[in-house]
């Protein structure tokens, strides 16, 4: 899927049916001129339901279906008939969307599995038929309840990705390459910054056929929750992720200073980020030799007390299977 076809927020105008009218119809046959109230009831109006479809990982599809209206339900007829219900409007949504009120902002349900099916917009109730309103001494009633409007509303559909591990970097920190290699996923990979427009995710093969996913976001930069950047837009899709992992490259002047600008805007994006597990990732270590490594390690075992780091280079295939490892720990602890 190409990046421009990535959506992961949209605005929609829901209405669900309004229900049917009752019927005040009177009975009349042959011989019974007097048969009274038979006036069925009317159908309730359609309702609109959102379905979590794990085959979708995107909103692209309601990009340009920016209205869903379920249908009206029927009047009641006679001989106590019910009215048809209105045709319900389904909306199939990748998991991990969350709705919200437009005009509230007031967050209503959030999709989390495959299959899960809840009510956006409830149909309207139908009116009762003048049958039921009959009594000893109003024998003909010829009146009946209208059937109750539907609702209207405008949504916010907002798609925060599901996974596991989530990569937190600079601009060609190296994320994008990591991802390749750990997955199968091929994420365009360029020398210049912000190549990542959108978030890509992989699914990591690991021991005996057990697997992990990892998504991979635009990078961050310093101000990215104040709105600079890309990476700020696409924060939302590692709030859901256990695992946070920081890649620094190790030609950056100050790794730790580096660290702390990425926690930093994290912690101003939503402070519930410092929960989550940490681990930090040197990257591009093929730069190094054993002697300036051994260097590099002394002099971040004194920077690095609060946080567990390791080396890799993705390049040279350097340090993943320990790397992979450690993830898998951190994700069953």
């Amino acid at each position: 899927m190409t990046e421009g076809n990535f959506v992961d927020y949209v605005k929609i105008y829901v209405s669900s049916g309004k229900g049917g009218k009752g019927s005040t119809h009177l009975h009349r046959e042959k011989f019974i001129e007097k048969g009274g109230p038979d006036g069925g009831d009317g159908g309730r109006g359609g309702h609109v339901y959102l379905v979590g479809n794990k085959g979708l990982w995107t909103l692209f599809h309601l990009k340009f279906a920016r209205h869903v209206k379920a249908g009206h339900g029927g009047d009641g007829g006679s001989d106590r008939s019910t009215g048809a219900d209105g045709e319900d409007k389904i909306i199939e949504v990748p998991l991990g969307t969350v709705v919200k009120d437009k005009e509230t902002g007031e967050t209503l349900f959030e999709i989390t599995e495959d299959g899960e099916k809840k009510i956006l917009a409830k149909g309207g109730k139908g009116g009762l038929g003048n049958w039921h309103f009959r009594s000893s001494t109003n024998q003909t009633p010829r009146y009946a309840q209208p059937g109750l409007l539907g609702v209207e509303m405008d949504v916010i559909l907002e798609l925060k990705v599901l996974a596991d591990v989530g990569l937190v970097g600079f601009p060609n920190a190296g994320k994008s390459t990591l991802l390749s290699v750990l997955t199968s996923a091929k994420p365009k990979i360029a020398d210049y910054p912000f190549t990542t427009l959108k978030p890509n995710l992989g699914i990591v093969a690991y021991r005996d056929f057990q697997s992990f996913v990892i998504a991979d976001i635009p990078g961050i930069i310093e101000g990215a929750a104040e709105g600079k950047g890309l990476g700020h837009y696409f924060l939302r899709h590692i709030e859901r992720n256990s695992t946070l992992l920081f890649l620094v490259p190790v030609d950056t002047p100050d790794i730790r200073a580096e660290y702390d600008i990425l926690v930093n805007e994290l912690t101003k994006y939503n402070p519930e980020m410092l929960d989550k597990e940490r681990l930090v990732v040197i990257s591009k270590c093929d730069m190094l030799d054993d002697e300036l490594k051994a260097e590099l390690k002394a002099e971040l075992d004194v920077t690095f007390k609060d946080v567990p780091y390791m080396f890799i280079s993705s390049v040279a295939q350097q340090g993943l299977t320990d790397l992979k490892d450690r993830l898998w720990k951190m994700l069953n602890e």
